[in-house]
């Protein structure tokens, strides 16, 4: 069956990007064929797309993909035509400890991606949606959903009572509200919108700080911590940030390194690290089974993404326009 597909073609940026078809091959044994329903865009999708890290061949991009299975090959037990799946980052890395360094195996990067109508893939490559997700709502979990779990959950061992400070509205940063609300953790957020922080407090952020009012935020947050400092940083700021992250945390706290948004390198000032005893974790996503329990988490608590727009696949470029220009809240989703 031919389907519709999106390809950027080598070099990347938006002028480069067309309309196309692919063939999705009946199911291996193993595989299964999904069509797909919703992609969601994230950073990482922005930098292929746009050609900040273009790829070097024709490639269908997005990480995301959420649809329904509609064959199954020889021996695939755990899912049948009708169920609702969603993609996974790594889908070579099932369980245990990381095994991927690089993107060679990411949908959407080194392989082939989800801005297409249908795809055969090995059953270890999706998980099921969570119940009475929309095929959008799912597609949201792969990259930035569950980056903010394991941060947390995983990486952070989250406790209830524990602070967590967020910086801004993208994705991950409203993911990662939701589930420290959802572990009972204290909220801090930033951002240099008064509107957008109206929107996390209306979510469960118990404090608000404006960045760009308050350059030295890293001081406010340590006062509204009674001098002690937050347990946990979700840093997506990158250099332009992370010393004011370092200032934020406890001693002994965790930050987690997700975010290049300020660029990939930066001065490190390595004497608050040493002194203080702070952890720094850098992330890629997470694991098959990591998604697996963030799903079971999801559908236990009743969440809900926070989508902010659709587009449809044709509208891609100007999807990556829109998330551009930084005026999103949450996820914005590609409909199939």
């Amino acid at each position: 069956m031919t389907n519709k597909a999106i390809y950027v073609q080598p070099g990347g940026g938006f002028d480069r990007v067309t309309l196309g078809t692919s063939d999705a091959l009946p199911p291996k044994p193993g595989e299964i064929t999904v069509n797909i329903r919703a992609s969601s865009l994230n950073y990482h999708d922005y930098a292929v797309v746009s050609g900040m890290w273009a790829p070097t061949v024709s490639r269908i991009p997005m990480s995301d993909g959420a649809g329904e299975v509609v064959a199954t090959g020889e021996g695939v037990t755990e899912f049948a035509s009708g169920d609702h799946v969603v993609s996974t980052f790594c889908p070579t890395w099932l369980d245990g400890e990381p095994e991927v360094d690089d993107m060679s195996t990411v949908p959407g990067d080194g392989i082939d991606g989800f801005a297409r109508q249908q795809v055969t893939m090995p059953v270890t490559a999706f998980t099921r949606a969570p119940k009475g997700y929309s095929h959008a709502e799912a597609a949201t979990l792969t990259c930035a959903g569950l980056t903010a779990w394991r941060a947390l959950m995983v990486d952070g061992a989250l406790m209830p009572g524990e602070t967590v400070l967020i910086q801004g509205t993208g994705g991950v940063s409203v993911f990662a509200l939701q589930f420290a609300k959802m572990a009972g953790a204290t909220v801090i957020a930033t951002s240099s919108s008064d509107e957008k922080l109206g929107r996390l407090e209306a979510l469960g952020a118990d404090y608000l700080i404006n960045y760009r009012k308050d350059q030295n935020w890293g001081d406010s947050v340590r006062r509204l911590t009674a001098g002690r400092g937050v347990d946990h940083v979700i840093e997506v700021g990158g250099p332009s940030t992370l010393a004011q992250s370092m200032v934020s945390a406890r001693i002994g706290g965790h930050i987690a390194i997700i975010g290049i948004l300020s660029g990939v390198t930066g001065t490190l000032p390595l004497l608050p690290v040493l002194t203080r005893q702070l952890r720094l974790k850098g992330l890629v996503v997470g694991s098959r089974r990591h998604q697996m329990e963030m799903i079971r988490a999801i559908d236990a608590n009743d969440m809900k993404p926070i989508i902010d727009r659709h587009f449809s696949l044709e509208q891609i470029v100007e999807a990556f326009r829109y998330q551009e220009s930084n005026r999103h809240f949450g996820k914005i989703c590609l409909d199939i």
